[in-house]
Parts: structure tokens; C-alpha cells; sequence
């Protein structure tokens, strides 16, 4: 049997028990050295050449693992996201963060098609974006590459883009598994976390990815509980493969990811990427009896089944689908409706048409998408705040100064009416913690790594505070990875805005945000403190500790527990119109409840709202958290208009691990409160769910 005569089986009988019979009597085709050869990235010589030939350290085309020419069985091959595809120069995408804040899974899948189809334009056929690590605490540098700090609201999100990218022939790889939130340390930092809070906080959102289909998944730099993640077979083997029922391959996070290759196969690491490194050595230690032939058979047949399952869902796609108009459109959509409105005192938004704007601030005209480590995306352009401010409002309209001197800013501020400053940060203020990965040609000054401050940069503090007394409205543009605490400056603000990284037609959105083309639907998908100091613990390099403690509560579940107040929280985003929610109720379904609850637009202009619903448990033995977001939809109303909106509440969603019983519990009842801007809730009903299996 060779590759295609595997696939042409699985196709006639797509079934679980014909995939695992097929990968294995593909295998057992295989020569030793064959199945070896499976286990291996192979991607130096792409490095090297991309290296001398354009100037890329990584990724600038696909990173191949595996593959065994006799038996025609393809490599993987491996492209890196979330944000987009980094080969080539494909469409910078928003990034992660800020599509969270879109709270519409089904926009998330939409925006996966698109990279699966650019993906595929490029030679891939594994895509390493489905980046779903929690947000526990705002000063993770890679926090842009993630959707929140909310587990349900990680696993929505991240299942869309899943299958998206598996429907389209594409393997999806979520990462990295698990407890991964902290950058400067990510190799020696030790998250230690008990089951409780494991299976309700920091797993639910991967097991959504491997319900949702996903083939492969990337093991995390740190350890957990003392045990390094590329090695942890609780992690590999006992959760994701004899709990979850995994059927796909596992591949290690880049280098540095597997410290022992016989260990690391015998708990379940399948594939190191991207070179031969560690697993160079598989083969002497088969020999000497460290690991078995039925252990590297295992891994060898996980990474076929993915390949027999997934490929072959591959459509040709032209190159031609890179940067095509309807993915730039679709990038501009994605970042107008992930932008939220912070504050609009006076109803300084959106500004009328013939407004005269002064665009100011380090980011008034600078590139600034994101991280430049292995997220980097090499579009061709990116339009800037002040470029698509001109171009709506006109360039005689819009005046300019990219910078942070107060007296430089408010020469050129003298003629307009209203300022827009561009604040917040860049690659070099947080990111992947590495210094000049990505083109070097640009030479980067930044390292990245985790923020050392919440707060927006004591420039862009300054310039505020100076602009502010010009009278003018000023509206703060906060551009950013994840939350800032604006108290310092808030009240000096008539509007503020959170733009996140919003990709290469991120200036174009902005102006459709703050002219009224584009009506700002768009939701915390974090908690934005009163005080930098009520967020959970967190460790620098300079804190000589490596150990720290992941524990049941963060976001938006400590602030209700400790009641510290919160200055924006989580799910809260302002609108040119506003909505009444009435008539909740909660109904019974055979998955679990449904809540249904009438919307009407109230206001003056079409807009979009976010319909969350939120559970909590009655009668529970067990400290619990006071809500928890189980479900949201986004409504799209025009003045006037009333819809009535059901979201379906899944039994699954609701259970809670119970250490004393070893397992997933129900509650004895569950309340469940509605909200569209995070703040007003409105109370849908109780509902008791009987005690049977969900899974």
C-alpha cells in the first residue's frame, strides 16, 4: 500500500477505525530509517537558503517534517500565523486579539478560509496560528496572539479557525499546550496548577480545538507542575490522546522545545520541528533499548492519519488568492469590527464630514502591526492612521505630526478641530521575546518580550496630557497587544479607542470607525484594571524565580471574587446607537439550555451589539466563580429594529472538575444573565440540569 492507495480507502469509508487501519498498514510499509525520517522537521536547508537569498530568518517558505518519497507520502509542511500567512508576502490579517474582541466566530471562520486558501498558495499544508493560549495576566508579550483571557470565549474562536482551516485541507495545529502565557522566562518558567483549575481554566479551549477537528497540536516551552511540556505525558498521552480521544500528531515549539528525545517520544511527542536536533538520536537509542519500535510505530501512524484525513480536502488554489482584494476587504472588515469604542463623551464620534484632524502620536504614520517574531507578516503595505484618515477626510482635512514632542504636536495640531493621538506599543515594547528575528534588513532596535508596564509610555502620556489643554476634542487611539490602565489619562480624553494591531488595512478601518461608515461593534475580550496592581501574579527575568502558581481565578473571575473595581470589564464596548435587551428566559434543551432574549435597537444608526449570556452556579458544594461567559452572538440591527436572539448554552460548557470525584460534575442549578456592553445584566432565568454524562 502506498499513500494514495490509503487515501482512495479512507475516502470510500471515512471513519475513525478505516483511518487508524489505513496509517498503520501505510507504516508497516516502512523501513526503519523511513519511519524515522517521519519524526524530523528537515528545514535548515529552507532556513539557510531564505537566509542568503532574501534575508529571512524564518519561515519565509514552508518547513517541512516527514514525508517518504518510495511510498508517496508527503512531508508536512508547516506556515506559521495567527495573524496571517508569514511565507511570502501574504495579507496581514488583525491580529488575534483583536478578532476575539469581534466576540463572532463566524467572522473567525471566514477569516480562516482565507489564510487556509494562502496557506495553500504557498506550499503549506500546516498551519501553527491557531493560537489559543489563555490570557491570564495583561503583560504576556505575546498576548496579540490570542483571543482573551476568557476560556470559552479561546475555545469559540480558535474551534472556527480550526475548521476552517481542516475543512479546507489544511492541518490546524493549536498551540501551545499548555499553561504558555509568560515570554521572557517561556524556557524555565514552571506553572503550577492544580486539576481543578487546569481542566476548567487552561484545557477547555484546547479540547473545543480537538473536538472542532484539529489533526495536530504544539507543545509549549515551559513546564508544568516541574515537568516540561514536550515531555509531560499527563499533557500528551493521559489528557489529549485517553481523555480527549486525540487521533493526530503533536510536534514540539521550535529548538529548544524538547530537552530529551527518548523521553519526550515516550510521553507523546511525536514530531520535533524544525530541524534534527534531538530526535537525531532516535535511532541509537531504539537500538539500545531507551525507546521502543512500537512507540515510534504510535507517532509514525499519528502523522499519517493527519495526512490521510486532511489533504486530500485540498482544492487548487492560485497564487493569485494572495493579497486578493476580497482578503484585504475581508481585513478591513475583521479590523472595523474588532476596534472598540472606549469612551465618546458628548458624542464626539464618529466626526463629522468635514472635520479638520490633526493625526498624532509615534504611530500617527508608522507601520505598526504587531510582533516581529514568528508571527511577523511580510505584506507589501500597510496603511497607516494618518494615510486612511486622509484619504476619507481629505488630505486638506488632515494635517500630520508622527511623534511624541508636546510642542511639535500642538504646532500642528493649530488648525484642526480634533485630535487624534496614536499611542500605546510596538514590537519592541512586546512581542516574542527575540532580537532581530524576522527580515534583517530592517534591523529591528526592540527585543520584544513581556511588557514591564501596563500603562501607556510615559511620552504618550505627556503628549496627552499636552494636547488636552488645547480644548480641542481629542480622541486616543490605543494600538496594542492586550490591556493598558488608562486612569492616569482617561478623564483628559472626549473619546478613546481600542484599535489593537489591526493589519495592513488598519489605518482604512480606523477611518471608517471614526467617520461613521463603520458603526464600532467591538468587545473587551479582556479586563481592563482600575490598578496595574490588582491583576494576577506575574514573573520577569529580574525576579530570580521560576515557579509560579496558575491558580482557579484571573480576569474577570478574581475582579467579581475580590471586588476590586474595574475601570472597563471584560465584554464592555460602546456603540453610535444603543439597544435594550428584554423578555429573557432560559428553556431546557436536550444539549443542555437555551437563552433567548429580545434586542432592539433603540438609536439612531444601524450598528452591531454582542448578546453575552453568562452562567452561575446555585446550590454548588464548591467554590465557583460568580459568572462565566457561556455563550454570545453578534445582532446586526438597523434603527428600530427588533430581532429575538436564542443562544444555545451547552451541558458540557457548564460542568466543573471535581478533584473529590475525579471528574466533570453539574452543578445543582445554574442562574443565567444576559449583557451586550459587559456592565447591564438582565436576569434570564435558573435552570437545573440533571447529573448525566455531557461528554
Amino acid at each position: 500500500m502506498d499513500y494514495k492507495e490509503a487515501v482512495e480507502i479512507y475516502a470510500k469509508d471515512p471513519t475513525a477505525e478505516t483511518l487508524r487501519e489505513t496509517a498503520a498498514a501505510l507504516r508497516a510499509q516502512m523501513t526503519t530509517r523511513e519511519k524515522l525520517h517521519m519524526l524530523k522537521g528537515h528545514a535548515l536547508g529552507t532556513t539557510a537558503r531564505q537566509f542568503l537569498t532574501k534575508g529571512r530568518y524564518y519561515n519565509g517558505e514552508a518547513y517541512a517534517a516527514g514525508g517518504c518519497r518510495r511510498l508517496g507520502v508527503p512531508p508536512v509542511l508547516f506556515t506559521d500565523g495567527p495573524r496571517g500567512i508569514v511565507m511570502g508576502n501574504g495579507t496581514c490579517f488583525p491580529v488575534s486579539m483583536l478578532r476575539g474582541a469581534t466576540f463572532d466566530d463566524a467572522l473567525e471562520y471566514r477569516v480562516g478560509e482565507a489564510m487556509a486558501e494562502e496557506a495553500i498558495a504557498g506550499g503549506a499544508n500546516l498551519f501553527a496560528g491557531v493560537c489559543i493560549n489563555l490570557l491570564r495576566h495583561p503583560k504576556w508579550g505575546r498576548a496579540q496572539e490570542t483571543y482573551g483571557e476568557d476560556p470559552f470565549l479561546l475555545g469559540k474562536m480558535g474551534a472556527a479557525l480550526t475548521s476552517a482551516m481542516q475543512n479546507n485541507g489544511v492541518i490546524a495545529c493549536p498551540k501551545h499546550y499548555a499553561l504558555n502565557s509568560i515570554e521572557d522566562l517561556r524556557f524555565s518558567v514552571n506553572a503550577l496548577c492544580e486539576d481543578a483549575a487546569l481542566y476548567d481554566v487552561y484545557l477547555p479551549h484546547f479540547k473545543k480545538c480537538i473536538d472542532a477537528g484539529a489533526m495536530s497540536v504544539m507543545g509549549a516551552y515551559n513546564r508544568v507542575n516541574g515537568v516540561y511540556c514536550c515531555e509531560n505525558r499527563r499533557l500528551l498521552t493521559e489528557i489529549l490522546r485517553d481523555e480527549w480521544g486525540f487521533e493526530g500528531f503533536t510536534l514540539s515549539d521550535f529548538v529548544f522545545g524538547i530537552y530529551n528525545g527518548p523521553r519526550s517520544l515516550a510521553a507523546g511527542m511525536d514530531v520535533e520541528m524544525p530541524y534534527i536536533y534531538r530526535y537525531a538520536f532516535l535511532g541509537a537509542a531504539l537500538r539500545a533499548g531507551k525507546i521502543t519500535t512500537e512507540q515510534v510505530d504510535t507517532a509514525v501512524e499519528r502523522v499519517l492519519r493527519a495526512l490521510i484525513a486532511t489533504l486530500p480536502k485540498q482544492k487548487n488554489v492560485s497564487k493569485s488568492a494572495v493579497l486578493s482584494k476580497e482578503h484585504i476587504a475581508l481585513a478591513r472588515e475583521v479590523s472595523a469590527k474588532g476596534t472598540v469604542l472606549l469612551k465618546n463623551r458628548g458624542s464626539v464620534l464618529p466626526l463629522p464630514a468635514g472635520a479638520k484632524i490633526a493625526v498624532v502620536g509615534r504611530y500617527a504614520n508608522e507601520k505598526n502591526v504587531g510582533d516581529h517574531g514568528s508571527s511577523q507578516v511580510y505584506s507589501p503595505y500597510t496603511v497607516t492612521p494618518y494615510m486612511g484618515i486622509k484619504a476619507r477626510f481629505g488630505e486638506k482635512n488632515t494635517a500630520l505630526y508622527n511623534g511624541s514632542d508636546p510642542k511639535k504636536a500642538l504646532k500642528a495640531a493649530a488648525d484642526s478641530d480634533h485630535i487624534v493621538v496614536c499611542v500605546g506599543s510596538d514590537y519592541r515594547q512586546e512581542g516574542e521575546f527575540l532580537v532581530n528575528m524576522g527580515d534583517i534588513k530592517r534591523k529591528p532596535k526592540g527585543s520584544g518580550g513581556d511588557r514591564i508596564s501596563l500603562g501607556v509610555p510615559p511620552e504618550d502620556l505627556a503628549l496627552i496630557q499636552a494636547l488636552a489643554k488645547t480644548g480641542k476634542k481629542m480622541i486616543v487611539n490605543v494600538m496594542g497587544g492586550s490591556a493598558y490602565v488608562m486612569r492616569e489619562w482617561s478623564a483628559l480624553a472626549d473619546g478613546i479607542l481600542m484599535s489593537f494591531y489591526s493589519g495592513l488595512e488598519g489605518g482604512n478601518a480606523l477611518a471608517d470607525v471614526l467617520s461613521g461608515d463603520v458603526n464600532p461593534g467591538g468587545r473587551l475580550p479582556f479586563t481592563v484594571a482600575g490598578n496595574e496592581a490588582d491583576y494576577p501574579p506575574f514573573l520577569h527575568i529580574g525576579d530570580g524565580k521560576k515557579d509560579i502558581r496558575y491558580g482557579y481565578y484571573h480576569g474577570y473571575t478574581l475582579f467579581d471574587k475580590t471586588k476590586k473595581p474595574v475601570q472597563f470589564p471584560f465584554g464592555f464596548g460602546l456603540s453610535y446607537t444603543s439597544f435594550l435587551l428584554d423578555a429573557a428566559k432560559t428553556e431546557k434543551t436536550d444539549a443542555g439550555a437555551a437563552v433567548t432574549v429580545r434586542v432592539t435597537n433603540t438609536g439612531p444608526r444601524a450598528g452591531e451589539t454582542v448578546i453575552q449570556v453568562y452562567a452561575s452556579s446555585v446550590g454548588a458544594k464548591y467554590d465557583r466563580p460568580l459568572k462565566l461567559l457561556k455563550g454570545f452572538c453578534r445582532v446586526p440591527l438597523a434603527p428600530g429594529e427588533t430581532k429575538e436572539v436564542c443562544v444555545p448554552v451547552l451541558a458540557e460548557d457548564l460542568r466543573f472538575y471535581s478533584t473529590t470525584d475525579k471528574g466533570f460534575i453539574l452543578d445543582p442549578a445554574y442562574s443565567f444573565s444576559v449583557t451586550e456592553n459587559g456592565r447591564d445584566f438582565l436576569p434570564a432565568g435558573t435552570l437545573s440540569l440533571s447529573q448525566r454524562e455531557t461528554e
